[in-house]
C-alpha cells in the first residue's frame, strides 16, 4: 500500500523556456502553444530548473487564477523530479493516515496545519495513545553529486520551524523533521551548509535536543507521485555524519 496523489487530468506535457520572477515559469506546450505556469516553489531549484528539459503541469480550469497551469515536475537524466513543494505535505498526511510511516504508527488522528504560536504553524499534528508529535515536512530536490541537500537557498523560515520543534519537545511532546526527497537519485543526505550554514547548525542542534530527523523518498512521475512504507538505507543510515 502507498499514499498516492493521482493527477487528474492528466499532466500536459511540454519543454521549460525559463524560470523567472521565482513564482512563474515560461512552458512550450507539446501543442506548441507558450504558457506561463505558477512555480509553487521559494527555493532557488537548483539542479532542477534547466531550460530545455521537458516538464509537467497541472491545469486548474479556476476563473480566479491569474494562471491556469501549475509547474510540477521537470525530467532531468535520473528521472522525474517533482518541483511542487504542496505535494511531500499531502503525501505524508495520507502516509501518516494510512499508517504507512513506521515512526508514526499508534498516532490515530492527524491534522494539518497547526498552530503552534501566534504567528507560526507546523504541518501535522499527529495524536494517539503515545501523545502528540508534531511534524514539519520540507521538499527535497537539490543534488550536489550522490548527496541530496536540503535548503537550496538560505531559509529563515525553515530554520524558526526546527527551533519550533525544539520548544515542544522541551514541552514534553514528541517532534519531527521530515524531507521528502521528490527525486529518484542520490545516496546520501545532508543539510545543506554551503547553502545555509546557519540552517545546517540549526538540524543538527534540533537533533540534538531530540527532534528526530526523518528522510523519505517520493516516487514521482506524470501520472503520480507516491510515497511508501519504506524509508530508504542509502538515506536513513547516512543521515547527519560527516
Amino acid at each position: 500500500m502507498e499514499a498516492e496523489i493521482v493527477f487528474a487530468p492528466p499532466l500536459a506535457r511540454g519543454i521549460l523556456l525559463k524560470r523567472y520572477k521565482r513564482f512563474l515559469a515560461d512552458v512550450r506546450l507539446d501543442s506548441g502553444r507558450t504558457v506561463t505556469a505558477h512555480c509553487p516553489n521559494t527555493g532557488s531549484m537548483k539542479n532542477c530548473c534547466e531550460a530545455g528539459r521537458p516538464v509537467a503541469l497541472s491545469y486548474h480550469p479556476d476563473p480566479g487564477r491569474k494562471h491556469r497551469y501549475t509547474w510540477e515536475m521537470i525530467q532531468m537524466d535520473a528521472g522525474w523530479v517533482g518541483v511542487n513543494t504542496v505535494i511531500p505535505n499531502g503525501l505524508a498526511g495520507l502516509a501518516a493516515k494510512y499508517g504507512l510511516i513506521p515512526e508514526f504508527i499508534s498516532y490515530t488522528n492527524v491534522q494539518r496545519e497547526v498552530r503552534t504560536g501566534v504567528n507560526s504553524r507546523i504541518d501535522l499534528l499527529l495524536e494517539g495513545p503515545p501523545g502528540r508529535l508534531w511534524v514539519e515536512i520540507k521538499n527535497v530536490s537539490m543534488i550536489e553529486g550522490d548527496t541530496l541537500c536540503f535548503p537550496d537557498a538560505v531559509s529563515e523560515r525553515g530554520k524558526k520551524h526546527l527551533e519550533e520543534l525544539t520548544r515542544v519537545v522541551a514541552k514534553g511532546d514528541r517532534a519531527a523533521m521530515l524531507f521528502v526527497v521528490q527525486r529518484p537519485d542520490g545516496k546520501v543526505f545532508r543539510p545543506a551548509d554551503h547553502m545555509d550554514p546557519a540552517y545546517g547548525q540549526a538540524l543538527r542542534q534540533a537533533e540534538a535536543r531530540g527532534v528526530e530527523v526523518l528522510v523519505y523518498r517520493a516516487v514521482v512521475s506524470p501520472g503520480s507521485s507516491s510515497l511508501g512504507r519504506t524509508r530508504p538505507k542509502d538515506l536513513s543510515d547516512t543521515l547527519m555524519r560527516g
